[in-house]
Order: C-alpha cells, then structure tokens, then sequence
C-alpha cells in the first residue's frame, strides 16, 4: 500500500470513535477525514478497503514492557514468587544473555505485539551483562525491520547487591558508563516530531537497582537532551519498605526529591500510592503504566485506576515482561485491565470503552505522542483492524463489546503511519516457525546455563 494514496476504509462493522459510521480516509500516513453516517468522502481519488467485516481501533499502545523476558516465560526457578525472590531467581539467567539471543526475544516479543493490534510500544531494558552492551541498538534494528513505532528506553542498574541492592553484579554497570551510553543511544536513534518511529527515554530500573546519584544525573540528562523517563515505582509493599529503609521516606517522595515527579515521567505499575500521592501525581502530570497481567501473576496488587484518574493522573496500559504476564498480548492486557478493574469498582464504573481508551489514548499520554491513540483527523494513521469470525465471538451483540467481552486476541490488519504491516492475520516475510525454533533453542541455552 502506497502511503500517499488517498484510502477510504469504508464501511466498518464498529469504529471506535464518534463521527465515523463510514470509516475514515488516510494519506501521507495521517488520518485525513472521517466519514460520517450517510455521507461519501471529500477527499479526491480515495482508493477503498472494504472494511465491513472489520472492527476498527487506534492502533494499541503498549507503555511497559521487557522484551528480551519472552526468553524466560513459565520458568519453573521463578514459578509461584512474589517480586523480589522473582527477581533473585531471574538475574542470573538473564545475566547470560547474548546479542543473538536479544535479537531474538526482542523480535518475538514485537511480533507478538503487532499481531495483538499494537502499533506503538515501549521497552524497558535494564539488563547489560558483558558483550551485551549494544542492546538498544539491536532492538532498533529490529524494530525498524518490522515496521512497529517504539519508545525503547535506556534502562539501568547500579546496585548490586555488595551495594544492598537485589541484582547480581553480572548485570550492573557503573553510573558514568550508563550516562555515556544513554547519551549516545539518544544522539543515535531519537527521532523527533509527529512521524517519529524510533524514540529513546532513560530509565533507571526502580529505586532498589539504582544509586540516588544515578536517578538525579538521569533526571537532569533526560531534560538536556529533552527525552522522557521511565521507572518502575509502587509495584510493592517491600518495595515501599525498602525505600523507608534506605531512604527514610515513601517511594513518591525520594521520586520528588530525586526531580522525577513532573509531565516527563511515566511509571510502571502505581498500586501503592495514597490519596494524597495520587493527587501529587495527577498536579504534576506523572502518568501511569497499568499492567494488569504481572500485578496478578506475581500477586502484587491492584492499581487503584479509578481513584487515580479522579486524582486528574492518565493512565495506559502495558503487558510487562513476558516472564511476569506470561505474553506480549496487548488486546488480552486490555480485557484483563477491564475484568481486574470491573471487579474492584463495579459495572457502573468500568466499562469496556474504558478499557479500550486506557489502551489507545491513555497510552499516548503516557509516552508524550498526542498524535497517536485516537481516531481523529489529522492523527497518525496507525489503526488494528479485528474480524469477528471465530467461535469466540458467535452469537455476540455490540462488536466492540465483543472485542474485550469475548476475548480479542489476533488483529487480522494492523496499519502503521499509513502502511499495513499485517495482513491476514500475519506479519508479511516473517518466518513464524523459524523464528519459534530459534528463540526457543536461545531461551533453553540461557535456561541450561
């Protein structure tokens, strides 16, 4: 498809945006016009796709994640533990991972990730044993051969655990390496502007991985060349004990002191804060990661969505590593949102549109692209289009109802700044099955040690 030929996709069975009955019409990879109820396009030359077995979104976005964890999904060492021993169990396998094997985890999990609907993701890589030190240039590369938006992040550790922190010292590196490196992966690879298809954050992993020093130079990094950041922060009880302890204060409060709370901050999880930390949130515009999936299987908590949007905080959507959700599934991430959500406020809170906005808009807030998200004109042209035509959905109502209700897992097209990279259900030129047996047999290595 020619991005800069005007297309009509006409006539969907549901659209997810008011105004559109008839579908909408993309050019030079932007949404140029919706098509009301009853009316024809205005733009000239439109071609057609018939999108009438189609239920039409904004492509998902997807705000947190660790891609190269699809090498240790269901590993039995990390089975049936809460954060912290998950992690001690983790680190060491992860410590033998080579450039060839994150090559492959990271294509995995993108893959995953656009035939799921999502358009844009972030990644949080934290991990840089020896030989590994050109990660974020591999998941670039990989990237940009699947034709995915990313915010990859420069992610970090410093305290292992001679410095009372919890990884090994086979994965730390020291502050002034990872300030050098962050620098040049921005330099390298930041692309600005609304078409942007690479971005790079910094993101020091959580408070109990990383110096204070390492989390102010961050800060101040991240605002000299104007990128974002990324933690992970009130995911857990021990974590907020730790925090007391190291640093005599709540996790919200050593983020504050450490210049983290402000609009270029969005953090992964949020389930620990109170009312008085969610209203600093939301006056600071620091926005939220839901990743419903991990909080569960590791038994974290729950994100208190509700009372944090009320409190004025955005909030978005992420899959989490794939050994903490155990996929790299963003339409599943949003039913799970919706029934994990649902059963703590009621039906007259939540509802499936909820959801869907958490995933699509929510999410763009999160990673500071108001482009993106929405259904509207002069957006980007990133949509998931999803056919109802398996036994899931028989017999269903509302078809965007339907699509989180009965558990939408497989977009049957997924457009990207104006260009389908999946059609059919699949990622044109990429060898499925090849890829399984090798990312397979790179995941067993690293387990076999």
């Amino acid at each position: 498809m020619d991005p800069t030929q005007a297309t009509w996709i006409r006539d969907p069975l549901a659209i997810f945006a008011d105004g559109a009955e008839r579908g909408v019409v993309v050019k030079d990879g932007k949404i140029v016009e919706l098509v009301g109820k009853g009316s024809e396009p205005a733009t000239p030359n439109a071609i057609t796709f018939d999108a009438g077995s189609h239920v039409v979104l904004p492509g998902l976005i997807n705000t947190h994640h660790h891609f190269y964890q699809t090498l240790t999904r269901a590993l039995p060492a990390a089975l049936d533990r809460e954060l912290f021993p998950w992690l001690q169990a983790l680190y060491p396998v992860w410590a033998r991972m080579t450039p060839d094997a994150l090559d492959l985890g990271v294509t995995v999990a993108m893959s995953e990730l656009l035939l799921s609907g999502c358009t844009t993701t972030t990644d949080h890589h934290y991990v840089f044993p020896a030989g590994l030190e050109d990660a974020v240039d591999i998941e670039v590369a990989a990237a940009k051969r699947l034709g995915i938006r990313v915010l990859l992040t420069r992610g970090s550790m410093n305290r292992s655990q001679k410095d009372g922190g919890l990884p090994p010292d086979s994965v730390v590196q020291d502050e002034d390496t990872i300030l050098a490196d962050s620098a040049r992966v921005v330099a390298k690879h930041h692309q600005r502007g609304e078409d942007a298809m690479v971005q790079i954050a910094l993101a020091p992993c959580s408070p109990f991985s990383v110096t204070t020093s390492l989390m102010r130079a961050t800060a101040e990094l991240a605002e000299k060349l104007d990128v974002r950041l990324h933690t992970h922060l009130a995911e857990t009880e021990d974590e907020n004990r730790f925090c007391e302890q190291m640093h005599n204060c709540r996790p919200l409060d050593y983020l504050e002191d450490c210049g983290w709370l402000n609009a270029r901050t969005w953090l992964a999880h949020g389930i620990f804060f109170n009312a008085g930390e969610m209203k600093r949130l939301g006056k600071a515009k620091t926005t939220i990661s839901h990743c419903a999936c991990s909080n569960q299987i590791l038994a974290s908590g729950c994100c208190p969505v509700c009372e944090m949007e009320e409190a004025g905080v955005g909030i978005g959507l992420g899959v989490d590593g794939s050994a903490s959700n155990d996929e790299s599934n963003l339409m599943q991430e949003v039913r799970a949102a919706f029934l994990l959500q649902r059963a703590r406020y009621g039906v007259t809170k939540v509802s499936h549109k909820d959801a869907l906005r958490w995933a699509t808009k929510g999410s763009a807030a999160c990673v500071g692209r108001p482009e993106l998200g929405e259904i509207a004109a002069g957006k980007a042209a990133d949509l998931a289009l999803f056919k109802l035509d398996e036994l899931r959905f028989s017999g269903h109502g509302d078809p965007l109802a339907a699509l989180v209700l009965c558990g939408a897992h497989r977009a049957d097209r997924v457009m990207v700044g104006g260009k389908w990279v999946v059609l059919d259900g699949a990622i044109p030129g990429l060898d499925v099955t090849g890829l399984i047996r090798r990312h397979s047999a790179a995941a067993r290595a690293m387990h076999a040690g």
